[in-house]
């Protein structure tokens, strides 16, 4: 069998001679993925019914494979992903233009339902997310061709569906109330759309696919086709339907992903709005689907789903795509920079078929979990800090049972302050669980003792990502400072008081999804600079493993001002950084794909090294990085896919509990079952020169 780095690249060779749209192929693991899993799902796909399977990352493809009879330049159908590709792209362009908003009356382009009480009350939003009450033209177990009335004319285009869709199908709902979807209702859009093109230079939806989009990425005109090939003329306009009826080759599907994942700028050119990517597709608020059939049904953006929510369990929450019956289907992961595309016949198991379940369990988890960390770590082996060693699994030191998380910080008095998340803190437990609760530890391992430190003004509640939790603390000049996620990203928070009270400030709402304080000594002494600096995974989940890491910084007597703040973006031919005020322009200060996920950072006064211990996952693979900067250049200290004890995260790197020698230290970290609590390891190793 045929290795798929080679298969790749044999089937960009064989595009190259039949003349279909081009694209690069690397080598899987040369894009972090396991080349076994990714042979696994194409074996898996073959057998479950796909005809079409491409993987591309970081722009290049690494798995496409074509079923006997099909190729690089086959059209497929696209069923309901036209709804993402025909009707969402040229309504994010005319978004950009400013000749359309998502809350504007559906009926400011559609005259005639000026004056229908309800249907006078729909919004362009509405018709977008299935939630504008134009009924669907469907039946329960009824074939299109055999539906009656307006619903079997709507399927069979005649005289036109679009005049069908406005006069015909009725609005049984109130607008905005419920989620139902309507191919009626997108069809509806498809004439507001095509309307807010008038005297436009592309004033159809055919022309701007054509001018603004397919030509400028490179697809030729045999690599796409929509609206069943053809066209309605109504009240002056030309309107496609972008409800189905299109046909894309696997590539040309795929290089739209490709354009939607880099926020519309292709090759330096930017073909769409920025704002309105990100905008279209992100949750719109909307009301959400049934899922009592399938759990896996998706929120909505404007044209396009959105797994803002994690109705798609083990993808991350920046996903989104479209997908069409037989479970065409297109994925977007922007975190994992990821475009996945699939064509075929339902690829679930024979009898009932969840649609977004089966797309979740079969196509979309399989691929996620072939992006793995490989076990070579990502940077060169550290000279500072060799051969590192834990005492054995019998030595750890577990209180707080029930409680994790716990960032660390060196208070003015001497003491250790830390957050809990969901638990009830040190013994004795508090009365209710929480999912931020903080505490103060004192002395040293193994002696040391923890107590809980209540406050009304900072203790939150709620399970995993549903509660506010803390990420980072940090000590400056008396003042107790705690990043706290999940709060959208995450929010900075103070205590002049040592953590009896609190004040709430301004929100990161950029990526920093669970940002931690660098450290240094007691009450932030020794701090290189007059900054304090914050890591965090670049994305915008906690739960999530992202590309890179981003680091920010201000002003430590300005903190509190989110407009002091500056964004690590490169480092420029000297090795020097460069920052940004710009948030949307940082860069990654350090980057393992697919595997940077909660960070915690600390300055070793006695090594003159910034260490970084890094989470890759929630399963025991981390690793601790060393610098002589905190921008790098970095080097590996320890790494690890499988620790010794698995399930783990959350490892922290307390300042106060370093030996003066400068060999070894006291982990903090948290885990399942045993290890979810205030877990305390030592780890020790040789130090350069001692």
């Amino acid at each position: 069998m045929l290795r798929i780095a080679i298969l790749a690249f044999s089937l960009a060779a064989c595009a190259a001679v039949r003349g279909a749209l081009q694209w690069p192929a690397a080598p899987p693991a040369s894009q972090g993925f396991d080349t076994g899993r990714l042979e696994a799902i194409r074996n898996d796909a073959a057998a479950r019914q796909t005809r079409a399977l491409i993987v591309a990352r970081n722009g290049k493809i690494v798995l496409e494979w074509y079923a006997p009879g099909a190729g690089p330049d086959t059209r497929f159908g696209t069923a309901s992903l036209a709804k993402a590709l025909v009707g969402g792209i040229p309504l994010l362009v005319a978004l950009g233009d400013g000749r359309i908003r998502p809350d504007d009356a559906a009926a400011t382009y559609i005259p005639r339902w000026r004056d229908d009480p309800r249907k006078s009350r729909i919004t362009i939003r509405q018709l977008a997310t299935h939630t504008s009450g134009i009924a669907d033209a469907e039946q329960e177990g009824v074939p299109h061709d055999q539906l009656p009335g307006w619903m079997g004319a709507f399927w069979k285009r005649r005289p036109d569906p679009i005049s069908i869709a406005l006069d015909q199908a009725p609005a049984v709902f109130e607008p905005g109330t419920a989620n139902q979807y309507s191919n009626p209702g997108m069809a509806a859009l498809a004439y507001a759309i095509t309307a807010s093109l008038r005297g436009a230079p592309e004033s159809d939806i055919r022309a701007v696919l054509e001018r603004r989009i397919c030509g400028p990425l490179g697809i030729p005109p045999s690599d796409w086709g929509i609206s069943y090939s053809e066209g309605y003329d109504l009240d002056g306009l030309r309107v496609y339907a972008t409800w189905g009826g299109g046909s894309f080759t696997a590539r040309a599907t795929a290089r739209i992903g490709q354009l939607m994942l880099q926020k519309g700028e292709w090759e330096g050119r930017r073909l769409l709005a920025r704002e309105w990517v990100e905008k279209v597709t992100a949750y719109a608020g909307m009301p959400l689907p049934d899922r009592r059939g399938d759990p896996a049904a998706p929120g909505s953006g404007l044209c396009w789903y959105t797994n803002f929510d994690g109705a798609w369990p083990g993808v991350p929450r920046d996903a989104f795509g479209g997908a069409g019956a037989g479970q065409q289907a297109l994925l977007v992961v922007p975190s994992r920079n990821l475009v996945v595309v699939r064509n075929g016949n339902y690829l679930g198991p024979a009898g009932p078929k969840r649609f977004w379940g089966d797309l979740v369990a079969h196509l979309f988890q399989p691929v996620l979990a072939a992006m793995a960390p490989t076990a070579a770590a990502p940077f060169p082996p550290s000279t500072a800090i060799r051969n590192v060693v834990f005492d054995p699994p019998d030595t750890v030191v577990r209180k707080a049972l029930g409680s994790d998380n716990w960032p660390l910080t060196w208070g003015d008095d001497g003491d250790l302050y830390t957050a809990y998340g969901d638990g009830w803190g040190f013994e004795p437990h508090i009365e209710k669980k929480l999912s931020l609760g903080l505490a103060r530890v004192a002395g040293m391992p193994p002696a040391f003792t923890g107590a809980n430190l209540r406050s009304a003004s900072a203790e939150r509640t709620g399970d995993g990502a549903q509660g506010l939790k803390a990420s980072g603390m940090l000590m400056v000049d008396g003042v107790l400072y705690m990043w706290v996620r999940n709060a959208g990203n995450a929010q900075l928070a103070w205590s002049q008081d040592r953590g009896r009270t609190w004040e709430w400030g301004f929100k990161l709402a950029d990526g920093f999804g669970a940002p931690a304080f660098l450290n240094f000594g007691r009450n932030y002494a020794g701090a290189r600079d007059g900054y304090v600096y914050t890591y965090s995974q670049d994305g915008s989940s906690a739960y999530e493993s992202y590309d890179g890491v981003a680091l920010a910084r201000a002003p430590r007597v300005r903190i509190r001002e989110r407009a002091a703040y500056e964004f690590f973006a490169r480092l420029d031919e000297r090795g020097a950084p460069v920052w940004t005020r710009d948030i949307a322009r940082r860069g990654p200060v350090f980057s393992y794909p697919g595997a940077c996920q909660r960070v915690d950072a600390v300055y070793h006064p006695v090594l003159r090294r910034y260490l970084l211990a890094l989470g890759y996952n929630h399963a025991g693979g981390w690793g601790i990085y060393d610098a002589p900067e905190p921008w790098g250049p970095w080097t590996t200290a320890f790494h690890t896919t499988n620790w010794d004890l698995p399930g783990t995260h959350g490892y922290r790197l307390p300042a106060k509990w370093m030996d003066p020698a400068g060999r070894s230290l006291y982990l903090v970290f948290s885990g399942v079952k045993d290890d979810d609590a205030f877990c305390v390891r030592r780890m020790r190793w040789q130090a350069a020169g001692r």
